[in-house]
């Protein structure tokens, strides 16, 4: 069964850090993966993004400096760290895999985690 499942959502202080995990069964390797969020009346963003190999990354302007993607193939999973956060970073994550990293590529999606970042 393909599935996409995140954890380590939660809320922090403006500052803090979290560290989002995405595991993946059922396929992993040969897919670029991504991560996208959504803000309570706002459409979703394609915030960041790493090719199958892990060697190219891609990031939305707002979060470059800041938020770190990662992967390890061996373990079928994905990491998203994410430092001085702010309200601003306050979504829902969506955990993505798609053949490669245009953003209308991505075909496979988590069930999405909660991050919210308090002032």
């Amino acid at each position: 069964q393909v599935q996409l499942v995140e954890s380590g959502g939660g809320a922090v202080q403006t500052g803090g850090s979290l560290r989002l995990s995405c595991v993946a069964s059922g396929f992993f390797t040969s897919y670029a993966m991504a991560w996208f969020r959504q803000a309570p009346g706002k459409e979703r963003e394609y915030v960041v993004a790493i090719t199958w190999g892990g060697t190219d990354y891609w990031y939305v302007d707002a979060v470059k400096g800041r938020f770190t993607i990662s992967r390890d193939n061996g373990k079928n999973t994905m990491y998203l760290q994410m430092n001085n956060l702010t309200p601003e970073d306050t979504a829902v994550y969506y955990c993505a895999a798609g053949p490669t990293v245009s953003e209308s590529s991505y075909n496979l999606w988590g069930q999405g985690i909660q991050v919210t970042v308090s002032s």
